[in-house]
């Protein structure tokens, strides 16, 4: 994978970054830190620019969150309850779960969108309920934008820094998704069989 970002990275520039970013939020098994971390090593280099690196970065990282915000707009809370009602026991969720879910986005929603930016696996899933439920879009918009800014600093700056050295956690990152994805398919079943309505 690391070959493949890197040729886009080079071809495309600024461009590519912000359409590799666009596509990791789309599909996640493109990760972040590696484009953010090559765009470092690019400015590294004397090839990038650090501002123009992290706006590209952050613009693509909002426009991929956007996209499943726009997801869960147009599919809306009320369409839920059907859904809810006939297969929540596959997701081991009841109506009253989704209404709390509802007031939560209601009252801290710019907060849950931002503090999830820094999450692994949420940063992108976080962006359907926010939309479900209604959150603002431009609160939506401002908040991820925020969020997406302050890791693509952590991780542009984690490639500068390190240099070609940071190309070897790619090594590391796919098995240690690998884990990640295990073990939440493990949790997931044992909800799933634990799991009772408590209507």
């Amino acid at each position: 994978m690391t070959d493949w970002v890197v040729s886009l990275i080079d071809a495309g520039g600024y461009w590519g970054i912000g359409l590799l970013m666009v596509l990791e939020n789309v599909f996640p098994p493109i990760p972040s830190e590696l484009i953010m971390g090559i765009g470092g090593i690019r400015v590294g280099q004397g090839r990038m620019e650090m501002e123009w690196l992290l706006l590209a970065g952050t613009i693509g990282t909002t426009i991929g969150n956007y996209f499943w915000y726009l997801v869960g707009h147009v599919l809306g809370f009320r369409r839920l309850k059907p859904l809810v009602d006939r297969y929540g026991r596959w997701a081991t969720l009841e109506w009253r779960d989704v209404e709390a879910l509802d007031h939560l986005f209601g009252k801290y929603g710019q907060v849950v969108v931002f503090v999830f930016r820094f999450l692994p696996a949420f940063r992108t899933m976080i962006s359907l309920p926010a939309g479900l439920f209604r959150m603002g879009h431009i609160r939506f918009l401002l908040w991820t934008a925020g969020g997406a800014l302050i890791w693509n600093v952590i991780l542009a700056y984690a490639g500068y820094v390190l240099g070609r050295n940071f190309q070897n956690i790619d090594r590391y990152l796919g098995p240690a998704t690998t884990v990640f994805v295990i073990g939440a398919i493990i949790l997931y079943l044992w909800r799933l069989a634990t799991w009772r309505p408590r209507g």
